[in-house]
């Protein structure tokens, strides 16, 4: 199996939007550090403390869409439960040969009286370039809209 040399990397676009390239050993962890590089732009994830465990589940018809759906839903606790994620345990299985179901356990923490410092606001993941391909390690590159 190959080694990863980096978990994800940020990536210069247009000014109003961000881009990052993830990286996995298998897609559990590609999408793992998807998630942890789309964290790390919002804010600095090595300081969100670990005090609130959350289940996150996502489905959809391709790797695409889950990561699209995935991404948007962490975005969506960030937004109406003020939640700041550092960790993420992933488990991904196809159902029928149709549909996959991703199941997350998310480790974070409340943003709560500026204990942590927002860097940039994610407004969302976009379709826009999205894809995830696989030769000796599973990368994915996503644009998000800020």
């Amino acid at each position: 199996m190959a080694k990863l040399k980096k978990k994800f990397e940020t990536l210069d676009i247009t000014t109003a939007d961000v881009a990052i390239a993830a990286y996995g050993k298998n897609l559990e962890e590609l999408f793992e550090n998807a998630a942890l590089g789309m964290m790390n732009i919002i804010t600095n994830t090595k300081k969100i403390k670990k005090n609130i465990k959350k289940d996150i589940k996502v489905d959809a018809n391709d790797l695409e869409s889950l990561m699209f759906n995935w991404l948007n839903e962490i975005l969506f606790y960030i937004d109406a439960h003020q939640l700041l994620f550092s960790k993420f345990k992933i488990k991904i299985e196809e159902i029928d040969n149709k549909k996959l179901i991703l199941q997350a356990i998310c480790y974070g923490d409340k943003i709560t009286n500026n204990r942590y410092e927002i860097k940039t606001h994610i407004k969302a993941a976009t379709y826009h370039n999205l894809k995830i391909e696989k030769n000796k390690v599973w990368k994915s590159i996503i644009i998000f809209d800020i």
